[in-house]
């Protein structure tokens, strides 16, 4: 499936229907009179929340959508049927902004959660509604109001735990993979992440969410590399993980060259919680790891996690860990 997190769709509610002008006209009744009825309401456009999607992808081959319009009102004060309301589901995480996409409207961060987007028009009224003393054969009857219609850009912002950032091939998939039911692509080459990954750890009968988000090169502010537009996926993680490959040449600068890129997104990125994970440290020796250790605590004051997603019990240690910072 593919990742889409933008999407610009047009939502027309339901017209009313309107009301009828009707007589009764029925043989053996001396007296008619007015019988029209009202016309039926036209139906609403609602979003709903759900849980299992995770893309916007359903809404790129299709961006109209039109609500069922209310029943005309019929003879004998028989009421129009109302349009069927028509629901579209959007992920958790949704945002949805007016045309501009600029003003929020409605945020879904939980499940099953509704937003009525478009309201439909509501019915004319029949004849029988202005029927009176001094008026007994009214011809006058009202049509239905027109149901709303606009333009609303869809925005997905990923609802995760702990976001895992870091530089290429630091080995965020790799841990994801580790640690929960997910199965990201894994490669040796950069940018092998081309979207955000999404996965569920369990550990002590707690549940987390993670998200894998593709690694940030220097200027990736200025759009070099992926860009950070991604970011936004993290926006809503309460803690960050962020993982280093033990194995670089400059461990402070590439701690740094992140940090930088998500100050340049959002200063509020960078007053999360922070765990910092030193990856593959099965490819450098014990006493070399402990130099490097103590060389990025100095400069850094940050507490350093080592991992090897090929040990289990250090991938264990490092879910006890996460749970701690969103439990």
């Amino acid at each position: 499936m593919k990742f889409l997190d933008q999407v610009k769709i047009y939502i027309k509610a339901g017209d009313g229907g309107s009301g009828s002008p009707s007589f009764r006209r029925e043989k053996f009744i001396e007296f008619g009179g007015p019988d029209g009825g009202d016309g039926g309401k036209g139906g609403s456009v609602i979003l709903t929340s759900e849980r299992n999607l995770n893309t916007l992808i359903d809404f790129r081959y299709q961006q109209h959508f039109k609500a069922k319009r209310g029943e005309d009102g019929r003879g004998k004060n028989q009421t129009g049927r109302g349009g069927e309301n028509l629901y579209l589901k959007v992920p958790v995480g949704t945002q949805v902004y007016e045309e501009d996409n600029k003003t929020l409207i409605y945020d879904f961060k939980k499940e099953n959660e509704e937003y009525v987007a478009a309201i439909g028009g509501k019915g004319g009224f029949g004849n029988t509604k202005f029927k009176s003393s001094t008026n007994r054969a009214p011809k006058k009857f009202t049509k239905g109001k027109i149901g709303e219609e606009f333009w609303i850009w869809l925005q997905l912002k990923t609802i995760a735990d702990i976001g895992i950032i870091g530089l290429p091939n630091a080995g965020k998939s790799s841990l994801l993979a580790s640690v929960t039911g997910a199965k990201p692509k894994i490669a040796n080459y950069k940018f092998t992440t081309l979207n955000p990954n999404l996965g569920v750890a369990q550990y002590d009968d707690k549940e987390i969410t993670l998200a894998d988000i593709p690694g940030l090169i220097e200027n990736a502010h200025s759009g070099v590399g992926l860009g950070i537009k991604f970011l936004k996926h993290i926006e809503r993680c309460k803690t960050l993980l962020h993982l280093i490959d033990v194995n670089e040449k400059d461990l402070i600068r590439s701690y740094n060259q992140v940090r930088g890129e998500l100050g340049k997104y959002s200063k509020k990125l960078l007053k999360k919680e922070e765990i910092v994970i030193f990856n593959k440290v099965d490819l450098i020796e014990t006493s070399e790891l402990n130099v490097k250790k103590k060389e990025f605590k100095r400069e850094t004051g940050k507490e350093i996690w080592i991992l090897s997603t090929l040990e289990k019990k250090l991938v264990s240690k490092i879910k006890a860990k996460v749970i701690k910072y969103v439990s």
